[in-house]
């Protein structure tokens, strides 16, 4: 292995989205190894692949028979049996180690004393951030609901950015964040994730009827209730419009459901080729986040044509351009999120128009593979500069 040829060594609780970056890695002959206890859902090589059984088993039954905020306190309280596992694994030959926050400690410290590049991959924005919004939206919406993410894996998060070499950054949004709280911008690296392009492809043609779709989990920190806010005035415009709302919905969510019943298409989770088939027929993707890292659908909406309505906090601007391809829009503004709408669907060759611009940025450059290539690009750049250094 030559010493600036990236070897990776991935490493997450749960996969979020690493098995697509393990599997554009393995194409390039840079990954080491992927570390994860769900089930590593792509191409990679299962000698490639270290799966934390103990973690799984402990926590399958729960998932399902148990209500999702059962699961996510589950998830924290077998947390020491990941840690117990990651501690007694045997290193693979790499140079390169990255994990998600939260579930970096254990392989950055083993990573420092073979002297690996320690990559911290952040899926939301600084912890402080992170924290702090989505308690906000709490203690406005549903009073006495606390976030359900223990304050000890919030203090791991804060000591993981320090150790980080490097830290990925999803959006320009997790960045600012990022530098709001003390960290030096030469550490972070603003990388937005890619898309399965062979599964997501630009609609035929704008629906007649205005349709609307927002997909995450149905929360408050993704700002779910000023989206049904804004869709409430929308309909005293259109009042043929729908909004359609795919996710898991999260307890703290519970009051705003009781309130907007009725209002919303609810579709649960769903597989990748049914979202696919489902956003070709929307006028729009909406995003109203008032905090989130970036999420994985805004390249996936983007590709299926649909013309995205965002927040800067939900990680869409940085790859959506006010008034081209979509609109980006204040967060916790249900009046501007309206607007916006409105202006999205009433002009048909408009929205055409955005959603041809839409595809062209969603997908071109920009598979999983062009992010993962864009990951060992600077992988290689900070190893040389080690070598020449």
């Amino acid at each position: 292995m030559s010493s600036t040829q990236p070897a990776v060594l991935l490493a997450t609780c749960q996969a979020w989205y690493l098995p697509h970056t393990a599997q554009a890695f393995y194409q390039r002959g840079s990954l080491a190894e992927i570390w994860l206890s769900d089930k590593c859902r792509t191409a990679v090589p299962a000698v490639q692949v270290r799966r934390c059984w103990p973690f799984h088993l402990a926590m399958k039954l729960f998932y399902h028979t148990s209500p999702q905020i059962v699961v996510e306190r589950l998830l924290y309280g077998f947390f020491p049996v990941w840690k117990q596992w990651v501690n007694a694994q045997r290193l693979p030959e790499f140079n390169v180690v990255q994990a998600i926050m939260g579930y970096a400690s254990e392989v950055f410290e083993r990573g420092s004393q073979t002297g690996a590049l320690k990559v911290l991959d952040c899926q939301n924005s600084h912890p402080v951030s992170y924290r702090g919004y989505w308690q906000r939206e709490c203690d406005i919406w549903c009073p006495g609901e606390r976030v359900p993410i223990p304050d000890w894996m919030f203090a791991r998060m804060n000591r993981e950015l320090e150790m980080a070499d490097l830290i990925l950054c999803p959006s320009t949004f997790v960045r600012d964040t990022m530098i709001t709280n003390g960290l030096p911008s030469c550490k972070l690296r603003v990388v937005p994730f890619g898309v399965n392009t062979a599964i997501f492809k630009p609609r035929a043609a704008v629906p007649a009827r205005p349709r609307f779709i927002s997909v995450g989990t149905i929360c408050l920190r993704k700002g779910h209730h000023y989206l049904l806010q804004a869709f409430d005035l929308v309909k005293k415009t259109l009042p043929e419009a729908e909004l359609i709302l795919v996710g898991d919905i999260k307890t703290d969510f519970r009051l705003q459901r009781k309130k907007w019943e009725g209002s919303y298409t609810y579709i649960p989770l769903i597989t990748q080729e049914k979202l696919a088939t489902l956003l070709v027929g929307c006028s729009a993707f909406v995003l109203a986040s008032v905090e989130e890292g970036f999420a994985r659908v805004i390249p996936e909406a983007l590709a299926a044509g649909l013309p995205l309505i965002g927040t800067y906090e939900s990680g869409a601007g940085t790859v959506v351009r006010d008034g081209i391809e979509g609109f980006i829009v204040p967060s916790r503004n249900p009046l501007a999120l309206a607007e916006a709408m409105i202006k999205s669907v009433t002009d048909l060759e408009g929205n055409r128009e955005m959603g041809v611009a839409a595809a062209a940025r969603g997908s071109e450059a920009n598979t999983w593979q062009d992010y993962g290539d864009r990951l060992l690009h600077e992988y290689a750049e900070k190893l040389n500069e080690r070598r020449v250094g």
